[in-house]
């Protein structure tokens, strides 16, 4: 069954903390904590006074019940995200509800959100992918993703927009 896709709203944000938390937990090992993800500033700069006016995102519903979620936020050099390629790139963030992963959500919402990037004139969108998530990486690769630089078991992939 597709996923209904809309708009991240304001009132996404409890939602979202959930995607950021899956997203830093990808192997399925708790290395953050619900309780500890608002006092982590490196990962907590990507949800921070969400929704601020650049920020932008999709969700994904099943059955009236969000199973994913992407969304990209602006970040200053003076605190870069793990993706991040510069002032004028959105840094994405995308997750997917356990037992939702691997149907197709994953590429819908990335899909619905880069046409947003697009049409709001930006000139690409960097994310990071930490070694061994080997599924994100080729859907990543797959949609026009390059490797442009690495940080620690990280690297740091670019789309640019013509």
């Amino acid at each position: 069954m597709a996923p209904e896709l809309r708009d991240a709203r304001p009132e996404d944000r409890p939602f979202l903390e959930q995607i950021l938390l899956a997203a830093a937990n990808w192997t399925g090992e708790q290395r953050v904590s619900p309780e500890s993800i608002r006092l982590t500033p490196e990962l907590w700069h990507y949800l921070d006074g969400w929704m601020l006016p650049s920020d932008f995102g999709v969700i994904a519903s099943q059955e009236g019940r969000p199973v994913g979620g992407a969304w990209a936020r602006l970040l200053p050099a003076s605190d870069p995200g793990y993706g991040f390629v510069g002032e004028d790139i959105p840094e994405l963030t995308i997750g997917i509800v356990d037992g939702h992963r691997g149907t197709g959500i994953g590429r819908a919402v990335l899909d619905a959100l880069l046409e947003s990037a697009k049409a709001m004139g930006l000139p690409g969108i960097s994310l990071s992918v930490e070694d061994g998530n080997d599924a994100a990486r080729r859907l990543y690769e797959s949609l026009g993703f390059a490797v442009v630089g690495r940080v620690g078991g990280s690297d740091t992939m670019l789309l640019p927009f013509d």
